[in-house]
């Protein structure tokens, strides 16, 4: 079943639910998409591939955690309440995320793979690292790992 599809079912049954969080999220995904695959239409692409889909998902979650950040540190915490369960939500449709351990594991192989040794090496890393990552882990964590293993 593709994502549109998974999509459109699932506003169905929140519809049925009368779920309301969940009915308004769902929706925003679609939105987003849809946006995305008129834009990638005037590109000249038939839709969004798999991996712009995840990209999509991807910067949703992150729009999310950054709210609630920003609304926790502004003592909202109502607001963040509401972005925490939409970043629920918007995982659902994400792959699982890989544990810390397994990011270590990867990104010591790129290291090995680079002969990254110091800071400096900082962008040979990350590219490849982030390639390799894209969608399973965060980025933020994933950087913070890089530059802990070059430092030390």
């Amino acid at each position: 079943m593709s994502l549109k599809d998974r999509i459109s079912e699932d506003i169905k049954t929140a519809m049925k639910a009368k779920d309301k969080v969940r009915l308004e999220t769902v929706r925003s995904i679609k939105k987003v998409i849809l946006e995305e695959e008129s834009t990638a239409r005037g590109k000249g692409q038939d839709g969004l591939t798999e991996t712009q889909e995840l990209e999509v998902l991807t910067r949703l979650a992150k729009q999310r955690k950054d709210a609630m950040t920003q609304y926790t540190d502004a003592n909202r915490e109502d607001l963040a309440d509401k972005e925490a369960a939409e970043l629920v939500i918007i995982e659902e449709y994400l792959p699982a995320q890989l544990s810390d351990a397994e990011v270590e594991a990867v990104i010591d192989d790129v290291i090995a793979k680079t002969g990254a040794s110091s800071a400096k090496d900082m962008g040979k890393v990350m590219g490849p690292a982030m390639k390799e990552l894209k969608g399973k882990a965060d980025g933020a964590k994933v950087q913070a790992l890089v530059k802990s293993k070059l430092a030390g």
